[in-house]
């Protein structure tokens, strides 16, 4: 039977928190009263995570994997996870259980009130350092005023999505992917669920400050062509600051004797100033042309090792059978 819900769970090296938040599913799913399945993808696990999820599918039809053959990272490992649902609503939630299942029928409540995307939103951040919070804080104020697509802020990717989301977010080709971001693009009806947010159950965190700010570029460069515009700007600014620059050394020049230190200084300012102009502009292409790059190659976002237990798309067995003739199980 096609079940109603499907829950995706992203893993990379959660071999401590499997078996509590595959219990709390469990616990949460019995009140359902509807079909379920529950796709875990493996990140390029280098743990035991992938021995426990062959361990978990053996038990429960309807558990099933896919795991990647190497790391391709949380917003990919979701993507591919999406391919593989059949729900009519599909969950997205971390492994980490900072996402808490029992959260999930009050969601459910939202999206058979009619709502396509239901999205958790934080009100507390528990345990997490004063600079994170702030960073967070910063970043999705920023991230609304530089973007056209209203993307709500202090969430995540803990979500439900109706399966007419789901489908559209499945046609979508591109490669830097900032999946709240491209869930807020689908324009269907959305609404937020309020939660505080758990410390990690188990493990380390996954997410270091490098990914995050990855991760950040990716939302902001995705949805917004201001960083280009800036870029211009900067260049209009440097123009102006030379013309003044003439416009002084001139005046010095014919109406007052300098000192021998102020035009050198005034020299070496200028040329820090509009060598700092032409650097960050070449940066800020830099970063838009290496992902029009990225995305020309046509490379596959991910390459499949294992999949069991699940109805496997016919683009991921062409992709993987021309790789391997022992890969599903």
């Amino acid at each position: 039977m096609t079940p109603v819900y499907s829950f995706v769970i992203p893993i990379y090296n959660e071999e401590q928190s499997i078996p509590e938040i595959y219990r709390r599913l469990n616990l949460m799913s019995e009140s359902l009263n509807d079909d379920v399945e529950i796709i875990l993808v493996d990140d390029g696990s280098c743990d035991r995570s992938l021995e426990l999820m062959r361990d978990l599918q053996r038990k429960d039809p309807r558990l099933g994997y896919i795991s990647f053959a190497r790391n391709f990272g949380h917003q990919i490992a979701v993507t591919a996870g999406l391919r593989f649902t059949q729900g009519d609503a599909v969950i997205v939630m971390d492994a980490d259980l900072q996402d808490p299942p029992e959260l999930i029928p009050r969601m459910i409540e939202k999206w058979r009130e009619g709502y396509g995307v239901v999205y958790a939103q934080r009100t507390r951040r528990l345990r997490e350092g004063r600079v994170k919070r702030a960073l967070a804080y910063v970043f999705y104020r920023i991230l609304r005023l530089l973007t056209d697509v209203d993307i709500p802020s202090d969430t995540g990717d803990f979500c439900l999505m109706d399966r007419r989301v789901v489908n559209i977010l499945n046609t979508l080709p591109e490669r830097g992917r900032y999946l709240r971001g491209l869930r807020a693009w689908t324009g269907f009806r959305q609404t937020a669920v309020t939660f505080e947010r758990d410390p990690r159950f188990g493990g380390d965190v996954k997410y270091t400050f490098r990914k995050s700010l990855s991760l950040a570029l990716d939302g902001i460069i995705s949805f917004s062509r201001v960083p280009l515009r800036i870029a211009s700007y900067l260049g209009l600014l440097a123009a102006l600051f030379a013309l003044i620059m003439i416009v002084l050394v001139v005046y010095w020049r014919i109406l007052r004797q300098p000192g021998p230190l102020v035009g050198f200084t005034i020299i070496t300012a200028a040329i820090f100033f509009f060598g700092a102009v032409q650097l960050l502009c070449l940066g800020i292409l830099g970063e838009y042309l290496g992902r029009v790059y990225e995305e020309v190659k046509g490379r596959p976002i991910y390459t499949l090792k294992e999949v069991a237990g699940v109805p496997i798309p016919a683009r991921d067995v062409r992709s993987a059978r021309e790789s391997t003739d022992s890969w599903v199980h």
